[in-house]
């Protein structure tokens, strides 16, 4: 699950605004690599939305079947706002709604395995099983 916790507006090249959504996943434990302890933190990403400030002022809290993943891309430069110090990052946070977090082809293969319970062992077959 994903919670609204902000909205943002932005502005088109033909000057029109529109909102995105900030949504942000649970809270999750992670390993300091520097001081070797444990911090809380939360996976955020940004969704574009149809609606007006007034219905995503209304939306924060709500929350939404999905996750929050982290997505490949092309490099890119990246300031840290608090230090100015520049990195390059090779990915980005995206939301993937919850009927959608398995690829394609995870779904094909799942639908095409079978059973192997019901086939002959030997030319035998184990009914035993086929039937638990």
């Amino acid at each position: 699950m994903v919670r609204i916790i902000n909205y943002k507006s932005r502005e088109r090249e033909d000057g029109t605004t529109f909102f995105l959504l900030e949504l942000q996943g649970g809270v999750e434990m992670v390993l300091s690599k520097e001081t070797g302890q444990y911090y809380a933190t939360a996976k955020k990403a940004f969704i574009t939305s149809t609606f007006d400030e007034v219905t995503c002022q209304a939306l924060i809290g709500s929350e939404m079947a999905g996750n929050v993943v982290k997505q490949e891309v092309e490099p890119y430069a990246y300031v840290v706002k608090e230090t100015g110090e520049e990195l390059i990052l090779t990915h980005r946070w995206v939301y993937i709604p919850e009927d959608t977090t398995a690829t394609k082809e995870d779904k094909a293969v799942n639908q095409l395995m079978a059973n192997t319970s019901v086939f002959s062992k030997n030319g035998v077959p184990d009914l035993e099983e086929a039937f638990v």
